[in-house]
């Protein structure tokens, strides 16, 4: 036996003819461009597999007479040309076009653009994906910042017992398309931060997603310590102690690696709470380099900030304890010039309360101009959870909208209906009305042989890929030759197919179907008419009860009676997500309303002719209509979510057993289903230009980037007097507000006619405050059976005279109300000004008692 003194690796060298590709590798449009995808997979369609889908490394492993036969290979260069030209193309922008729009940069902790660069988890980074994806294809003027993951999030891996087992493979960025982030010099770009009694030194990568760069943050440089090497190694791992350290890098650093750049934003996207330290940061530079005070900065720092939050449950938002918080940002705060007192209650609800953690998404709230849900139902569900941070205010008027997810349809789409899309009208604003929105006539055109024939080839095509996949998969697991026959009769092509691909979280309720076992068993052995079901989806590496909930699912799967006709994949990713929702008949959604904030699994499926079922939650609540899918119970509320699965597991099963399988198998004369084609049309016609990123990215564009950057510049303008005026406005409304009150307010007798003029007067205290320096608001409206005004409308009062010197009046005029019952109404006052974008920027509300 000879052990080698050394280890070498022998890569083969692209062919002068096909130099092109290694170009084409490095952009990851080719993730949503087919032609460019194909060129690759034919190079060796079996080691693409085998890499994951990885140019980078196909390239670098494709044996050496390979590359030299598609060289010589006139059609494979005619279309490596076409391609090239293509991407050369859609990278010519008009530079002046460019430049008038916004300078954004969007930091998120993960982003899932390809199977091959795992540097995402789930939902949130295969949204901010999709999200850059957009942001290329529409020429927005936008820059992504995250962290790259040496060993990612995790590699699942399922024991024959069902339980999942995490491994964490090494991320190689030689064989990944990233490459060094360069400076003038042409040397990676590197720079240090400041953590407690030492530099943290990071090294920047640079991904390129057609016309969008993101930029990646690596601290694994001999420089480190062991400790602060780790701060890149996984995404999400570690205790608090290490998330912290990574929402430091992530947040401040990210900002600071952008001025080495040259790529100096207006505003900063903050794509949920891991990244609000760097609103901080803004703040600092501004005050270093403008001379301002905090106030001042943060005035100006806050009208370029749009935050956007994903979680609708407390418990699941980052908050440190306050030693963690003066361990690592003591020196930081006082350099800020402010007290602890005056930090800490960035991120305090209750700002005197030492108990209380220093939440990431209070301090985002209380810093960013603009905020948001990323479903009409979760913005709704954001105001009530996080309305203390502007205490004071009705529900329904705490500044926090909605813009509702979407996807990047061309990356989730099969080729089969590429043609499909491709003059599909790009929405700029979703309303909640598919009225009022147009349809993607193609598929109306379209012949119903045509489309269900392209729709069985891709389920086809899922069962074929489903069978070779779980027989690698048992071959892992080491199984006998009798379990490795059911790979090979895994499935039924024909049958319908039924699909669930997500995190495996308690809420997300994966194994739903399981409350009615002999129901399902019925479905699944049904003669002629049987129902099958592909399950896929990660837990937490800590989170066991997720774990539990896989187990369930892989032990009912090896059951007898269900034997391949229930399949669990294991190493869930995005190409496995790809594959089913492509492939299935129906997307299953099971939600616990309300706590999706969004989901976007379904809106991928329905773009590839999936009907939907799901709860009503999420983008569902706003989607579903009749003939479009299926909805699961109703928008009741429950207090005991025992009994909440209960019934909706019943539900489920009535619309399995009553509507879905007798609607896919009723054919007509030529063996098609054509009330099912017909849901097809109108899901697909209907939604997919809704529930897109174009059009998530294009209210993005006109609600909050280009608002934003107006702001920062009308506060710019001047030599920053604007924002000096506002900064000495703000001091002098918190110093006078305590003396603001609402003296009186006279009004209506006890009983009025119905629509009656309601003649409310009111006699406000202004202290130092000038009369324009304030809203003086009727609350008014039906009295709820706790004595609460239920949805109360708002009129301005109008000022009507100066009661004395030291009063003001103001006034309702041609106020009505049409409706009996018992009816209430108070007076509000709210502080006012011209050049600050949040219409309640201070949280400061007097209401008359």
């Amino acid at each position: 036996m000879i052990r080698p003194s050394r280890v070498f690796t022998v890569v083969p060298t692209v062919p002068p003819a096909l130099a092109t590709l290694v170009d084409l590798a490095y952009n990851l449009r080719w993730t949503w461009d087919h032609q460019t995808a194909g060129l690759f997979r034919r190079l060796d369609p079996a080691r693409w597999e085998a890499t994951n889908h990885n140019p980078v490394l196909l390239l670098r492993s494709t044996d050496q007479a390979r590359l030299d036969d598609a060289a010589r290979d006139p059609g494979y260069r005619r279309e490596l040309a076409g391609a090239a030209a293509e991407l050369s193309a859609y990278l010519d922008v008009d530079a002046d076009e460019l430049a008038s729009k916004p300078r954004v940069a969007y930091f998120s902790a993960e982003f899932g653009l390809a199977e091959c660069l795992p540097i995402y988890s789930g939902g949130l980074g295969v949204l901010s994906g999709d999200h850059l994806k957009s942001a290329s294809d529409l020429n927005l003027n936008l820059t992504a910042i995250s962290l790259f993951y040496k060993h990612g999030y995790f590699l699942q891996r399922l024991r024959p017992d069902g339980w999942q087992e995490e491994q964490y493979p090494e991320n190689e960025p030689i064989n990944l398309p990233v490459r060094p982030a360069l400076d003038a010099a042409g040397q990676q770009i590197r720079l240090a931060l400041a953590f407690p009694g030492r530099d943290v030194h990071v090294q920047v990568w640079r991904v390129q997603v057609g016309r969008i760069s993101l930029f990646l943050l690596d601290a694994d440089l001999d420089e480190n310590t062991p400790a602060d090497r780790a701060i890149t190694s996984r995404l999400y791992g570690g205790d608090r102690d290490m998330r912290i350290r990574q929402e430091l890098l992530l947040g401040i650093g990210g900002l600071r690696a952008l001025d080495v750049l040259g790529r100096r934003p207006e505003v900063c996207h903050l794509n949920e709470g891991h990244s609000a330290f760097l609103t901080l940061e803004r703040i600092r530079q501004l005050m270093g380099e403008q001379g301002l005070s905090f106030d001042e900065a943060r005035a100006l720092a806050s009208s370029g900030m749009v935050f956007t939050t994903h979680t609708p449950v407390a418990a699941g938002h980052d908050a440190f304890e306050a030693g963690t918080i003066d361990y690592y940002l003591g020196d930081y705060y006082r350099e800020l010039g402010l007290s602890r007192s005056d930090f800490m209650s960035l991120g305090r609800l209750h700002p005197s309360d030492e108990a209380e953690p220093f939440s990431m998404t209070i301090l985002a709230l209380r810093l960013a101009a603009r905020s948001n849900g990323v479903s009409m139902l979760h913005g709704h569900l954001s105001r009530r959870l996080w309305g203390g941070v502007w205490p004071g205010l009705a529900e329904e008027e705490v500044p926090t909208g909605s813009v509702t997810n979407g996807v990047h349809v061309k990356t989730w789409l099969a080729p089969d209906f590429d043609d499909l899309y491709e003059n599909m009208k790009t929405l700029t604003e979703w309303n909640g009305s598919l009225e009022s929105t147009p349809r993607v006539k193609a598929i109306d055109d379209v012949p119903a042989r045509d489309l269900w024939d392209r729709h069985e080839r891709l389920r086809g095509e899922l069962v074929h890929w489903v069978r070779a996949r779980l027989a690698s998969q048992l071959v892992r697991q080491n199984a006998g030759p009798s379990e490795m026959s059911r790979a090979v009769e895994a499935l039924d092509p024909h049958a319908l197919t039924i699909g669930f691909a997500r995190r495996f979280a308690d809420y997300k309720r994966a194994t739903l179907l399981l409350r009615e076992p002999e129901r399902l068993l019925r479905l699944v052995n049904n003669p002629g008419r049987s129902v099958q079901f592909i399950f896929s989806g990660k837990a937490h590496p800590h989170d066991n009860g997720g774990k539990e909930l896989l187990r369930q699912l892989v032990e009912l799967s090896k059951r007898p009676e269900v034997l391949g006709r229930i399949i669990v994949v294991e190493e869930y990713d995005i190409g496995v997500a790809r594959r089913m929702v492509q492939g299935v008949d129906v997307w299953l959604n099971t939600p616990r309303r309300p706590l999706e904030a969004s989901g976007t699994s379904g809106m991928k499926a329905v773009a590839n002719g999936a009907l939907h079922v799901g709860t009503l939650d999420g983008w569902w609540d706003e989607a579903y209509r009749a003939g479009l899918g299926w909805a699961i119970g109703d928008r009741r509320p429950y207090d005991d979510p025992n009994y909440q699965d209960h019934l909706e597991s019943i539900s489920l099963y009535e619309l399995l057993e009553r509507e879905i399988v007798p609607m896919f198998y009723d054919r007509d004369a030529a063996g098609l289903p054509q009330a099912w084609i017909k849901s097809m049309r109108a899901s697909m016609g209907g939604l997919t230009a809704v529930f897109s990123t174009d059009r998530m990215v294009s209210e993005y564009l006109s609600r909050f980037y280009e608002p934003a950057a107006n702001d920062m510049r009308l506060l710019s303008a001047d030599g920053l007097a604007p924002t000096r005026d506002v900064a000495a406005w703000v001091s002098k409304v918190q110093a006078t507000w305590p003396s603001v009150q609402v003296v009186s307010v006279a009004g209506l007798a006890d009983t009025v006619a119905a629509g009656t003029e309601l003649h409310v007067e009111a006699d406000i205290a202004l202290g130092g405050l000038k009369p324009d320096e304030v809203d003086v608001h009727l609350a008014y409206g039906l009295i709820d059976g706790e004595g609460v005004l239920s949805n109360p409308s708002l009129t301005l009062l109008e000022p009507s005279k100066a009661a004395s010197s030291s009063l003001h009046s103001y006034a309702a005029k041609g106020v009505r109300s049409a409706r009996s019952g018992r009816h209430g109404y108070a007076v509000r006052v709210t502080p006012r000004h011209p050049s600050l974008p949040m219409p309640y920027p201070l949280g400061l509300v007097r209401w008359s008692d």
